[in-house]
């Protein structure tokens, strides 16, 4: 072999298939990789990653950067945790199309929907679009250190055929469907990866409103299919509401049969109804026994909110004395909780009356947990705070106080809301071996001051495969495979997410027995100085884009390898052909 750009040698090589490990090298030659195994060349620059895991790059199939993406190269934080390539445009919620004169009313949407701070969207967001063709072409003009794509979103639709205020609150017309459908089929042409939308009750505009969309009926959403039907290209991905899932079901199932493209939904476990997700893998089943391409995706972890006196949330937040304060400084603010008799004014103050579930957010004390140094995601139920305080004999609030007050007032606390009705991660495992559930809503970008879900795919590999104390673990081999080739594959990404010769050089170096959560902090890096929570890691000792080294001990290299992806990718001439998904198969081929 000629000499060739890169060599990495001596790696544990988990090359994304789902096959087992194995010890060799990998050689790149531009942007693809030209040899797994053992390789005799010589190289520009060599990397010996003896003792070090190597894997395909991340590709992250559920994030909100749609805004992000003008002024953040990294799409940080999921930058940070080895993500290579991102999909956006997720849970009907954009900002394409767009006219001029709805600017703000999407940012009012997209603040109210994934918490993402409006100044920062006002401040930061970089205009030079109104249709989604034109999004595209502009977004692709910026200098990115990883790959990116875009779903067309139906609120963003919505809004544009039917104006802001009726697209909310009034069914459309047979005009209006087709006219939605032509805008969602020119977007597809245009490189869009899939159309997506919400129908679920908690996502609110900033002044409230439910999500233009929402309350779509059926001939809307079978006519915007049809779009995906002409352009046979493009993923259908949906938020649903939860308790109506069985029936949500059916129409979901009818549509993928109908157009013969996947329909994705979002699955999670919620305590009104615990056991309701494993009728949703049944429906599933009943599906993939059809030859009906419907799926679902699932979080890594709880999805659950992170409560700390910067965030959004916490157990006194509607008590007044603190509302009389809330918007200082931090430094005014902390001075404050720091000074002699303000915690008996806060315990003492009047609480202002909250709507039921910001009610059950700040009181469920069985359901609060102290989050310690950003990694128990899966904490006994003996840990609540209310477990705590019977232990203690000491009023919740007291241990809640105390909490918050640590490391000079930046303790935090963790509120599982989805996924840990059991007071275990138990229906997740059982959700990640399923064959037809994807991983997915790690929601990058979004929900800033509550949720840090971002590392979601170095937590994959922490928690799942290595750390867990409370049930099974699963195969490093498998997990890898899971947020890497399997998701790449569900998105028509054929020529990434594999180490085998031809494909794309996307690739992390790991020092998988070093590799951790950091705590997560709150900080005010978005523009207009907004506030986000962010976690790091520990452990990523490089990684590479296309060839190029964009991050090398958790520091970027401010080299721009990335590229806006248009439309499904080609395979290279000798694929790896996709295995089985679900733990079953994974077992049973030997891996």
């Amino acid at each position: 072999m000629p000499t060739v750009d890169l060599l990495i040698r001596n790696a544990f090589i988990v090359d994304g298939t789902g096959a087992p490990g194995f010890t060799g090298d990998i050689a790149i030659q531009g942007d693809r990789i030209v040899g797994v195994g053992k390789v005799d060349a010589d190289a520009l620059e060599t990397i010996d990653a003896e003792g070090k895991l190597v894997t395909p790059g991340w590709v992250d199939m559920h994030t909100h950067y749609d805004g992000q993406v003008t002024w953040d190269p990294y799409f940080t934080p999921s930058g940070w945790h080895g993500v290579t390539t991102v999909v956006m445009g997720n849970c009907g919620v954009g900002f394409a199309p767009c006219k001029e004169e709805s600017r703000e009313w999407l940012i009012q949407v997209m603040e109210g929907v994934e918490d993402i701070p409006g100044a920062a969207l006002s401040e930061g967001i970089i205009w030079g679009w109104e249709t989604f063709p034109e999004y595209l072409d502009f977004i692709d003009t910026l200098p990115h250190a990883i790959d990116f794509a875009a779903q067309v979103p139906h609120s963003a639709v919505r809004g544009w055929v039917m104006g802001e205020t009726p697209s909310e609150n009034e069914q459309p017309t047979a005009e209006q469907i087709r006219e939605m459908a032509d805008i969602v089929q020119e977007a597809l042409e245009a490189g869009a990866l899939g159309f997506s939308t919400s129908r679920t009750s908690l996502h609110r505009t900033a002044r409230g409103a439910l999500v233009a969309g929402t309350f779509a009926e059926q001939d809307e959403l079978f006519g915007i299919a049809q779009a995906l039907k002409r352009a046979g290209t493009g993923v259908f991905e949906i938020a649903y509401e939860h308790a109506q899932g069985l029936e949500e079901a059916q129409w979901m199932k009818a549509i993928a049969k109908d157009i013969g493209r996947p329909v994705i939904f979002n699955l999670s476990q919620f305590d009104q109804d615990p056991q309701l997700y494993t009728q949703m893998m049944g429906q599933l089943e009943e599906a993939a026994a059809e030859g009906i391409p419907l799926y679902a995706q699932s979080a890594g972890r709880a999805i659950g909110i992170v409560m700390g006196w910067q965030c959004k949330a916490h157990p006194f937040a509607a008590h007044l004395p603190w509302l009389e304060i809330f918007q200082k400084p931090w430094e005014e603010q902390k001075a404050i909780l720091q000074s002699d008799g303000f915690k008996n004014k806060l315990f003492a103050g009047q609480v202002w009356k909250l709507g039921d579930f910001e009610t059950m957010v700040t009181t469920s004390f069985h359901k609060m947990f102290p989050l310690r140094n950003g990694q128990d995601y899966e904490p006994d139920v003996t840990e609540s705070i209310a477990a705590i305080a019977e232990r203690e004999q000491r009023d919740p609030r007291e241990v809640i106080w105390d909490w918050l007050m640590q490391d000079d007032c930046t303790g935090t606390l963790y509120f599982p809301l989805f996924n840990y009705s059991e007071g275990s991660l138990e229906p997740l495992f059982q959700l990640h071996s399923h064959p037809r559930v994807l991983m997915g809503l790690a929601d990058g970008g979004a929900h800033c001051g509550a949720v840090c879900d971002a590392g979601m795919p170095t937590f994959m590999l922490t928690h799942w495969t290595r750390d867990r104390k409370r049930g099974d673990t699963l195969p490093l081999e498998y997990m890898v495979h899971r947020q890497t080739q399997q998701t790449a594959n569900f998105y028509g990404l054929l020529d990434r997410g594999v180490l085998r010769a031809g494909y794309l050089a996307d690739l992390n170096i790991i020092d998988y027995d070093a590799l951790n959560l950091g705590k997560a902090t709150l900080v005010h890096d978005l523009p207009a100085g907004g506030r986000r929570l962010v976690q790091r890691a520990e452990g990523y000792i490089a990684t590479i884009k296309s060839g190029k080294v964009i991050v090398r001990a958790g520091e970027p290299t401010n080299v721009m390898a990335g590229r806006l992806l248009r439309g499904a990718q080609d395979a290279p001439e000798a694929p790896v052909s996709l295995r089985p998904m679900g733990l079953a198969a994974h077992l049973s081929a030997g891996a």
